[in-house]
């Protein structure tokens, strides 16, 4: 069973589409030639993840907390059947050729894996969570932790996961600076921005958007999860030996560079294509660009279920790892977002730019320009999204060994979630041929969509590959069993001295 061919509207159709192979999956499933995975695990998490974390899949840090501690799981659940493999937190001892002839045991031991995983990081869901396993013909009540079997061997492999990554800095519990009662992933740093989302009185430094909601509900943007760049990475030690050149044109006193740098942002807006409209649709859509890519390029390329596992956790910790370091880094510059510094330069006067929905190019005051895709929840330099393909990409290529992708993603006519029932005019498939042109595409994406400058595109790609690169040498050494033994995780700061407001 393989995934349907992406779509557009690509989250209604897509998470349908979901839903529709989790369906086909609840009867006898096929664990010996099956890849569960993608068809109970992916297919169920999902749409609970549109649902429940993230309604545009655009919240990066809290969908990768989640896809890497499946994918980690997987990967811990499945390396005793591999002749030398070993897991990032558990050390399984592996098992007899004969036990991985087919794919029955790695399947088995992946869905408990994912059970454990799933059981803390949404467990809301519990019952749903059972029934996956329910449905496939499994026992959810099994706790076995006998390690010549798959229950026991995924049970096993998912708690250690789940340990080592509780208390890594992203405060998943939400105990950290509360007294009574948790707050789930809450800010620990007392980040606070230097302007408020009514006054930019520092044009230099990230201002807080007010964003609608529903008819007549709006919000002020908070900066999403700041102690994620107090997370310990996966594949190296310590964010601060990486960093990224200061973004001289956003600061303000260089009136030059810092209203070049707006303009190149509303011309791209006063140009924007419906292939931009859709790529940047696409690409601020995490499950559906990252995740989706990945498990395309190992169907098309026929990868064995034990290869896709590797494959998928390889892109989901090289992702992860690029985050850590993309907050240090805004954290440090904590730069001035389009929106404001085009409003700042012109205030009321007019301006050329996308003028919203079905509008096209028109003339507006440059306090009532907008952004195609609305801005996410922290500062803008650098690009994460940017960052974020280029560590994919990157891990992707050297896993695989080329540049080679054609990755297809179809759009019905009027399947926008901007534009609905207008963009595209017609049937579209865009094609990304190779790893190269999905990471620049996804780059300049955010440059079409209004939501960054090009300064914050071209250095997270020219930077960012390094973490793919770090995470598949990583990789390699788990694969080889030579990776050391690792213990469960830890911020890379005791949070109390966040009191002192270390970035300013």
């Amino acid at each position: 069973m393989k995934l349907p061919l992406l779509k557009g509207r690509p989250l209604a159709l897509a998470t349908s589409a979901l839903l529709t192979v989790a369906a086909s999956q609840a009867s006898a499933y096929d664990f010996q030639n099956g890849n569960a995975p993608v068809e109970l695990v992916i297919s169920n998490v999902a749409p609970a993840i549109f649902q429940d974390v993230s309604t545009s899949g655009g919240d990066a840090t809290l969908v990768l907390r989640i896809t890497a501690q499946i994918t980690n799981a997987w990967f811990d659940a499945a390396a005793p059947y591999h002749p030398t493999a070993v897991g990032v937190y558990s050390r399984i001892p592996n098992r007899p050729a004969s036990e991985s002839v087919d794919n029955e045991n790695i399947n088995i031991a992946t869905v408990y894996a994912s059970y454990q995983v799933l059981k803390t990081l949404l467990p809301h869901r519990l019952n749903e969570w059972r029934q996956i396993l329910i449905d496939a013909g499994l026992d959810p009540d099994d706790n076995s932790t006998d390690l010549t079997t798959p229950v026991g061997i995924g049970n096993v492999a998912g708690a250690a996961v789940v340990e080592g990554r509780l208390n890594d800095g992203m405060n998943q519990a939400g105990w950290v600076n509360q007294d009574v009662h948790p707050q789930p992933y809450a800010d620990y740093t007392g980040y606070e921005p230097k302007n408020t989302a009514y006054e930019l009185k520092r044009p230099s430094k990230w201002q807080p958007d007010v964003q609608r909601k529903g008819v007549g509900l709006y919000k002020v943007q908070q900066f999403v999860t700041p102690q994620y760049s107090n997370v310990e990475p996966y594949a190296y030690d310590d964010p601060q030996q990486f960093s990224v050149p200061w973004p001289a044109n956003s600061f303000a006193p260089f009136k030059h560079l810092y209203k070049q740098q707006a303009d190149e942002v509303l011309a791209a807006s006063a140009n924007l294509t419906e292939d931009q409209k859709l790529k940047a649709e696409l690409f601020d859509n995490k499950i559906l660009s990252l995740g989706f890519s990945a498990v395309f390029a190992a169907q098309s390329r026929g990868l064995s279920l034990m290869e896709f596992i590797q494959l998928d956790f390889l892109t989901n910790m090289a992702a992860f790892d690029a985050g850590i370091f993309v907050w240090q880094e805004k954290i440090e510059y904590d730069a001035v977002r389009p929106f404001s510094a085009i409003r700042h330069i012109y205030g009321d006067q007019p301006v050329e730019g996308w003028g919203g929905p079905g509008a096209g190019t028109v003339t507006m005051p440059a306090n009532q320009w907008r952004a195609y895709m609305e801005e996410a929840d922290h500062p803008e330099y650098p690009s994460a999204s940017s960052c974020f393909c280029a560590a994919h990409s990157q891990s992707a290529r050297v896993f695989l060994g080329d540049d080679q992708l054609g990755f297809p993603v179809e759009y019905p006519a009027g399947s926008s979630r901007i534009e609905s029932g207008l963009t595209p005019a017609a049937d579209t498939t865009i094609v990304f041929d190779t790893w190269s042109d999905f990471e620049q595409d996804c780059g300049q994406s955010r440059v079409w969509a209004g939501v960054h400058f090009q300064a914050a595109v071209d250095e997270s790609l020219a930077y960012c590959g390094v973490f793919g690169d770090m995470a598949y040498n990583y990789m390699q050494s788990l694969i080889d069993g030579t990776a050391p033994v690792r213990g469960p995780s830890s911020p890379l700061k005791d949070p109390s001295t966040f009191e002192k407001k270390w970035w300013k």
